[in-house]
């Protein structure tokens, strides 16, 4: 009778063990998965934002996140100076996160 209940005991400190190995190797995947389709596109976007807003030169056009259409006036470390419309005395500093799009200015133009 000893035996039978060793071998059970065993059997189930067995089946114990496959079962966290299995748990452990679906939150592996689980996380594998997260980071495929969730974490790293994001840092591949916050990467080409960056090197967008870090080629930001003077004269250029910008889109803003409100939807704005201006060009660029001044820029500092973290704000821009845009001037919007064709009136000269509506320019306004904002943050360089707010510029969602950049058009170069065209090479014949001064700046």
């Amino acid at each position: 009778m000893n035996t039978a209940l060793a071998m059970l005991a065993a059997e189930g400190t067995a089946s114990a063990g496959q079962g966290i190995v299995m748990i452990l190797g679906y939150v592996i995947v689980f996380g594998a998965f997260i980071y495929f389709l969730m974490i790293r596109p994001q840092k591949k976007q916050q990467a080409q934002m960056n090197t967008l807003l870090s080629s930001l030169e003077i004269g250029d056009s910008v889109l803003t996140t409100s939807g704005f259409y201006g060009v660029v006036i001044d820029i500092n470390d973290d704000v821009v100076i845009v001037e919007f419309g064709n009136n000269k005395n509506c320019r306004i500093p904002m943050q360089k996160a707010a510029i969602v799009d950049v058009e170069k200015a065209a090479d014949g133009i001064e700046k």
